[in-house]
């Protein structure tokens, strides 16, 4: 009984919540293709949740097979005259083709249309997360305190460029500051990095360069992260928070903020693992998203629900990757295509599918290796 115990509860706790943040990101992208793919005229063959064996689906009355596959690790849209749903062309099915058929082809689409239908995933990723962040923002506010140093630990980075308790953060790198949030936001991803420094202290401004050192900071749930600190405290004065509302218009403008402020700093991080001032070792699989995921589903399904808009933005910038396979890999030959006149060899786009797919699966491997240190560290 505790065994079957254990297992529901795993199941409640990890499974559940995994599956539901992964299969909204996973369908409103594949949905982004397919949108787009029936705008422009290309018949889908099927829409799949999932990879692997179908574990149930339907068809629509267009032809469209929508199915939830077994595999719970990503998704496709397959279009007429794809080999496989990587929609690598399938040179003969489309010469058996009849003159309807192939006008409901994907390949036999301008290249400008067959660019839109790839873009439309990642997009569709962004604008998820746009309307998830504009959603709690409407319903919920924003809990805003004041960028107020109530306390500096001593030997920090802090203490060593002169801040002092009461100084009030006006602006990093001329970069107004409004809340103690967007401090630590550009703090915690500024790690060895000096940053000018704009502070009031009673009627003086000055003017204070201070460098965030890089420490390991480790949540309630026991996750370790390498991030940027500077050794302060928040106010805890009442006259310090405030609860920000928002209209409708003022959601979506925050919630397109909060999405490109996911953007920049997930860039910067990959930025920063290309350029070896970030370490790999924050890279997680399925198995890291899957505990996240039940650790946040424990803080409501508010927070569960940013998770997903937060993970919808790493999917987008995921796919957008210039590697043969993702959507990023396809709109890289249709720029090469764009700029020759005609699309690369067949020979060359199959050595780039090969490339992509043996990247993609060293990633997967990584990932999961990451996943599995992490665990045991726990």
């Amino acid at each position: 009984m505790d065994l079957v115990g254990s297992l529901l509860g795993s199941v409640a706790g990890y499974i559940l919540p995994f599956l539901f943040v992964l299969t909204i990101v996973v369908f409103f992208h594949e949905l982004g293709h397919f949108l787009v793919a029936r705008w422009c005229g290309v018949r889908v063959v099927a829409f799949s949740v999932g990879f692997g064996p179908e574990l149930f689906g339907r068809n629509d009355r267009h032809g469209t097979r929508w199915k939830l596959s077994a595999i719970p690790l990503g998704g496709y849209v397959k279009f007429a005259g794809d080999e496989n749903e990587a929609s690598a062309p399938d040179t003969e099915a489309l010469a058996r083709m009849s003159e309807e058929e192939r006008a409901g082809a994907f390949q036999t689409k301008s290249v400008a249309r067959r660019a839109a239908i790839v873009a439309a995933g990642p997009f569709a990723n962004f604008l998820l997360s746009i309307v998830i962040f504009a959603l709690l923002f409407g319903l919920m506010g924003r809990p805003e305190i004041s960028p107020r140093v109530d306390d500096v630990r001593p030997d920090s980075a802090a203490a060593e460029a002169g801040l002092q308790t009461g100084d009030l953060i006006l602006a990093i790198d001329g970069v107004e500051i409004e809340t103690f949030s967007q401090l630590q936001r550009i703090v915690t991803v500024s790690a060895d990095r000096p940053l000018e420094m704009q502070v009031e202290r009673g009627s003086q401004i000055l003017d204070l360069t201070v460098t965030p050192r890089r420490q390991e900071l480790r949540d309630r749930f026991g996750n370790v992260q390498n991030v940027g600190l500077l050794g302060v405290s928040r106010s805890a004065s009442p006259d310090d928070v405030v609860v920000r509302s928002f209209g409708p218009v003022e959601a979506v403008v925050e919630g397109g903020k909060e999405t490109w402020f996911v953007v920049t700093r997930t860039a910067g991080y990959i930025g920063g693992i290309l350029t070896g001032r970030e370490s790999t070792d924050q890279l997680g699989g399925p198995i890291r998203v899957a505990q996240i995921s039940g650790q946040v589903a424990t803080l409501g399904f508010a927070a569960l629900l940013n998770l997903t808009a937060i993970l919808s933005v790493s999917i987008g910038l995921l796919n957008l990757l210039p590697i043969p396979m993702l959507d990023g890999g396809h709109l890289m030959f249709y720029a090469a295509e764009a700029v020759r006149g005609k699309p690369l060899s067949e020979r060359m786009q199959e050595y780039g599918f090969r490339i992509g797919i043996a990247i993609v699966l060293f990633l997967m491997v990584f990932a999961t290796w990451n996943d599995l240190l992490h665990l045991s560290s726990l």
